[in-house]
């Protein structure tokens, strides 16, 4: 009932759920080009949170080359799932501003060797602002070449938030809320003093930063490493099967803009030399990850 509200107050719910339906009817679970990116070939594992290719192909002037893969899911816990369920990883270190892993990780009986927790632990970190707590990409990348040093022998994996909103330029800082809304109702809560370009201009400008701090990382991380995104972000397009526009991230989606996603893979020195170990305990207060995952417009 509470969706019909919704979807009463708001009709782009109703276009949503439409496009939801036709791949839950079809049992359609992935794209069928999606791979399981645990499986592929690399050393260290950069994870821009919510990132379109066509975007970071555009804007992206990494060394390396620029290829694709397809996700498995369309937001980031069904990436989690899918990715993660029932892996026992001691060969892989995992350094986050995204906290899924933490909230899944019982429910889908995953293990790393250490998870590095940048939003809720006691690890120096900057913040976007005062009343955003949100970690830098800055930050991020200050603690993944310690982490890179610390674990030389480790699989390591990298989540940067960003250009996932709350969009942190200009831009955004003026135009949008970061208030705990999904992308929808940031776009909607704007009104119609913004329109879908200067959202665009908002996610190019998250992007842009993330992708500045990347090119300071890259050369800090020895052997294969590839620069890819978890998902995809509708951003006004329009979905390929019931063709209403969208924004955001829904998960159970699997078009192109969802789901296509950059791998831009990068050679640095001599590969590693990866040591398999039990997994470190993690003590994590449930709550707090429960509050950043609201703070970016799950639910929980």
């Amino acid at each position: 009932m509470d969706q019909i509200r919704r979807g009463i107050r708001n009709p782009l719910l109703i276009g949503r759920q439409l496009n939801k339906l036709y791949y839950s009817y079809r049992g359609i679970k992935s794209h069928p080009g999606a791979v399981n990116f645990l499986d592929e070939d690399w050393d260290n594992l950069i994870i821009l949170d919510a990132c379109r290719y066509d975007s970071f192909a555009e804007h992206a002037d990494l060394p390396g080359e620029l290829e694709h893969r397809y996700s498995l899911g369309s937001a980031t816990p069904e990436f989690t799932e899918k990715n993660f369920a029932g892996r026992g990883l001691g060969d892989t270190v995992y350094v986050g501003a995204n906290t899924w892993f933490l909230k899944l990780q019982d429910e889908i009986d995953a293990e790393i060797h250490h998870f590095v927790d940048l939003q809720n632990g006691d690890h120096d970190v900057t913040w976007v602002d005062k009343g955003l707590k949100v970690v830098t990409p800055e930050s991020v990348t200050h603690h993944a070449k310690r982490i890179q040093h610390e674990y030389p022998n480790k699989r390591i994996i990298v989540h940067y938030l960003q250009p996932h909103h709350p969009f942190i330029g200009p831009t955004g800082q003026k135009h949008l809320s970061h208030q705990s809304n999904s992308l929808m109702e940031v776009f909607r809560e704007a009104g119609p003093n913004v329109n879908r370009q200067q959202l665009w201009k908002a996610y190019d400008e998250n992007l842009k930063r993330v992708l500045e701090t990347v090119e300071d990382l890259h050369p800090e991380l020895t052997g294969k490493t590839v620069v890819t995104a978890d998902h995809g972000e509708m951003l006004g397009d329009r979905h390929e099967i019931v063709p209403t526009r969208d924004y955001g991230h829904p998960k159970g989606i699997y078009n192109d803009t969802l789901v296509k996603v950059p791998w831009n893979v990068i050679e640095t020195g001599e590969r590693k030399e990866i040591i398999k170990e039990e997994s470190r305990e993690q003590y994590v207060e449930s709550e707090a990850v429960n509050e950043q995952l609201r703070d970016l417009g799950y639910v929980v």
